[in-house]
């Protein structure tokens, strides 16, 4: 387009636009015909330009809130929160207008006397200058918006382009516009659209926030006229950058503020003879799961939640835009008090940066809702590219999937996942099992739904503790590996698969032709079925741990993990969010009561029996600890809340003998070690205000009854009495230890002896 044509077209504007147009066209052009023609050519033009503007709705700031409503992050791509033109001040609105366009409420979109005046002065090469209204300044940001949210970064520069055409783009746009929007939903588009300093800030709700730490509702006439000069230059004259270029752009405002009628003589000569330093209150809005703190890993979560949820978009692409421009206010599972908890504990039993090189988590979810209350671990989040020393992005109590941690080897906290399947085939807690080790062919196991060969397998006990006929009972507080050998001959491997699964266990990896394969959505056929499966060798995670202890608290029912249950649009309305998943017949009543009576004598005469909480409150869990020390587990439940703690090192690769950890030499870590007193304390701490709760009974035909034996025939002076085969046991020291355990990491066994 010529030169020609683009004087021309402003021309048509103006005659279009209204009064002024004859006397314009007469000072350009001194032909009539001259102006006949270049009339005509320019409505041409004109006619073919777009009349209607293509509005979206505004990005804006989505906020994460815990279940009681605090603060925990915020997420934009653009930082803005949008406001109707009543919650904004009338010194706002007032400001704006004052500097930016004066007439705004006369003319119909265009100001005719400011585009010539900029036409001319472009024109005759004098500096350029501007004359857009504020319809026009607002369909050149919704031009800007539009481009810049589709990804169209050339659309982006032709709206910003200063050029004549661009100009009257926009000056055709605007004409049309203030035919179809109030000229009040014109100043309230431009309020909230408009940026309003350097840090992405848009918006006067976001910049009364930022700079004034109060509300568009609540801005004072200095305050007013502090936002309404940034707009004009946002990194020129942000306060935070240029204070005093801004207080001077400042006091330009008040002064169009004070000579349209805006302000008193007095409330002018108060607001300019006011520094600015003295009217700031920066307040930043800190982005991102960093922002969280201590509750970083648990927003990171909701964060892969919401990316994984078909619910918030077709594409993770569409999903996380919703997350960063949707304006959604997503509430929370977690509980604040008992995160703070959580975080105190597990940086006291496994200080940050320790060096034995230990990492732990602590992660709690509500039986029978599923509902995440506390995610906490010792290392610090950092989700940057190149992380600082000693944080990480690594949830170690999520999966793949959630966390991108590979999960951990469970140990003997598998055994109650053993247990129920014991019962749910027929056995008791006091049928007796051999637990002599003994290895036996790989035909000893039974499996209906798979074929494993190999060399006969048989796991020790460490130092031999336990050998004989012993109680299921005892087998299990007391964590012997070959009594739950031996029982595992005794059941259909297949069937123990379906019950773990069922109960909540979700495996993170499985075995794979080049290593093994990581799990972003596993199956019940990814689960491993070996006999060495009983030996907790497939990793999972903590947090699926404890949603499948928590199965065992409410009764059977197993809930999937939740951490939201709420999510609102910027319009109020609440928006489909993923649906709680409980199975209620997950397992029978019977049997979780039955296996929740074992796991009580754990923590009254087993592995766990220093770990038992304040003031009587039950309590039921299992120890585990993996080959060589390198993982470590305590998991356990009231009926209240069920929380796994993990201590260890997250790649599994070394082991733990011989380490300080607090001051404290430990020859070997045990599952008892660490982990449970870390469970105990946080355990004490979040149920501090809850009720005493009792579990149901156990079943009395699942419990069974101690095999009695006839002691030697009496004596004809007094008469004998029955003495049960299985005396009470000694007590044990705190945990068994591996005999001769070896200083130096080594090669794992085909399957490890567990704790």
């Amino acid at each position: 387009m010529s030169a020609t044509q683009l004087i021309a077209l402003l021309l048509a504007l103006l005659l279009l636009a209204g009064t002024g147009g004859v006397l314009t066209a007469g000072l350009m052009l001194p032909a009539a015909h001259a102006l006949r023609t270049v009339t005509h050519t320019s409505r041409e033009i004109f006619d073919e330009m777009p009349t209607v503007l293509e509005r979206t709705p505004l990005a804006q700031a989505s906020t994460v809130y815990a279940a009681d409503g605090r603060h925990l992050a915020t997420f934009f791509a653009q930082n803005r929160i949008v406001v109707p033109l009543e919650e904004i001040s009338p010194h706002m609105r007032n400001a704006v207008v004052a500097i930016e366009d004066e007439r705004f409420f006369e003319h119909n979109g265009v100001d005719t006397r400011a585009l010539l005046r900029a036409a001319v002065n472009n024109t005759l090469g004098r500096p350029t200058q501007g004359g857009s209204t504020i319809t026009q300044q607002y369909v050149k940001n919704v031009l800007i918006d539009v481009a810049y949210q589709a990804g169209d970064r050339e659309g982006v520069d032709a709206a910003r382009d200063q050029s004549m055409a661009r100009k009257a783009r926009e000056a055709r746009l605007a004409i049309e516009l203030e035919n179809t929007l109030s000229k009040e939903e014109i100043l309230e588009g431009y309020l909230n659209i408009a940026q309003f300093g350097r840090r992405s800030i848009f918006g006067v709700e976001t910049a009364a926030r930022f700079f004034f730490n109060t509300t568009a509702y609540e801005l004072t006439p200095v305050q007013a006229a502090t936002i309404a000069g940034i707009t004009n230059a946002p990194s020129r004259f942000d306060p935070t950058v240029n204070p005093r270029l801004s207080e001077q752009r400042r006091n330009l405002v008040l002064n169009r503020m004070w000579a349209q009628g805006f302000l008193t003589d007095e409330e002018h000569d108060e607001a300019r003879m006011t520094p600015i330093e003295d009217t700031l209150d920066v307040t930043p809005v800190p982005v991102g799961c960093q922002a969280a703190g201590g509750a970083a890993f648990f927003c990171d979560f909701v964060v892969a939640t919401i990316r994984n949820s078909p619910e918030f978009g077709e594409t993770q692409a569409d999903r996380l835009d919703l997350l960063h421009r949707g304006g959604l206010r997503i509430t929370t599972t977690l509980d604040m008090d008992m995160q703070a908890a959580a975080v105190e504990e597990v940086v006291a039993h496994v200080p940050t940066g320790n060096s034995a090189g230990l990492e732990a988590a602590i992660v709690s979810v509500e039986p029978g809702t599923g509902k995440i209350r506390a995610m906490a671990q010792n290392t610090p989040f950092d989700a940057a590219l190149d992380p600082a020393p000693g944080t990480t992005a690594v949830n170690f109590s999520a999966g793949p999937a959630h966390g991108s941690s590979r999960g951990f080897q469970p140990g003997s906290t598998f055994k109650p996942f053993q247990l129920a399947e014991w019962l749910r085939q027929g056995g008791t807690l006091h049928d007796t099992v051999n637990a002599t080790q003994v290895r036996r062919p790989q035909s000893a196991w039974t499996a209906s739904c798979a074929q494993f060969g190999g060399a006969p397998w048989g796991p020790g006990n460490a130092e031999g503790r336990a050998h004989g006929n012993i109680s299921v009972l005892r087998g299990i507080y007391a964590s012997v590996n070959t009594a739950f050998a031996t029982m595992s001959t005794e059941i259909d491997l297949c069937g123990l698969r379906d019950t773990m699964w069922d109960m909540g266990f979700r495996p993170t990896t499985r075995p794979g032709p080049q290593g093994p394969v990581t799990l972003f959505d596993p199956t019940p056929a990814d689960i491993e079925i070996t006999p060495a499966m009983i030996m907790g060798t497939q990793t999972t995670s903590p947090l699926q741990l404890a949603a499948a202890y928590a199965t065992l608290a409410s009764g059977g029912v197993f809930c999937e993990p939740i951490a939201i249950t709420r999510v609102v649009g910027p319009d109020g309305a609440d928006l489909p969010v993923p649906a709680p998943r409980c199975d209620p017949d997950a397992l029978e009543p019977e049997v979780a009561a039955t296996v929740t009576y074992a796991l009580e004598h754990v923590m009254t005469d087993g592995t766990g029996r220093n770990s038992r909480l304040a003031g009587g409150r039950v309590s039921a869990g299992k120890t585990g600890t993996t080959q060589g020390s390198s993982q470590t587990w305590f998991v356990g439940y009231t009926p209240q809340l069920a929380t796994a703690a993990w201590v260890g090192e997250a790649s599994g690769e070394t082991t733990n003998f011989n380490i300080t950890v607090n001051g404290r030499f430990i020859r070997t870590l045990f599952g008892s070690t660490i982990a449970a007193p870390m469970w105990q304390s946080f355990m004490d701490r979040a149920l501090a205000d809850e009720p005493l709760l009792t579990f149901p009974a156990p079943d009395p035909a699942m419990v069974g009854t101690p095999r009695v034996v006839q002691a030697p025939p009496p004596a004809p002076v007094a008469p004998a009495t029955p003495a049960p085969e299985e005396p009470a046991p000694p007590a044990a020291p705190e945990e068994p230890a591996p005999a001769a355990p070896a200083p130096t990491p080594q090669p794992a066994p085909e399957s490890p002896e567990t704790e």
